[in-house]
């Protein structure tokens, strides 16, 4: 195995950096939501129909600072805001593909 276990600092470890961003019960599903596309706010809290407005904030926030998604507001009455992946969010599509095929195999065949 060629893999650095990052024993002597394991916060240097590249799994934590990941789990760091899509870690949580709500973030995975928003970034596979919004890996189809643009999405508005009610949307995503349509789709998500057992998370909280408050929840749904603070993980958008967290993903925005992370650099993952975009958020853009439009001056419009009453507000029209709408997410989507940034450059680097896509790049985790993959992942979020893997951990979905993961699901449908092993968790939902029990």
């Amino acid at each position: 195995m060629n893999k650095k276990w990052h024993t002597e600092n394991p916060l240097s470890c590249p799994m934590l950096a990941t789990i760091n961003v899509i870690g949580g019960k709500w973030k995975p599903i928003i970034l596979h939501i919004l890996s189809s596309g643009t999405v508005r706010f009610g949307e995503l809290k349509r789709y998500i129909t057992p998370i909280t407005q408050k929840m749904l904030t603070q993980q958008l926030r967290e993903l925005e600072g992370d650099g993952s998604i975009r958020r853009n507001v439009y001056a419009e009455v009453p507000p029209k805001v709408e997410y989507s992946l940034t450059n680097k969010g896509r790049t985790l599509k993959p992942i979020l593909d893997d951990l979905y095929k993961w699901g449908q195999e092993n968790a939902l065949a029990d």
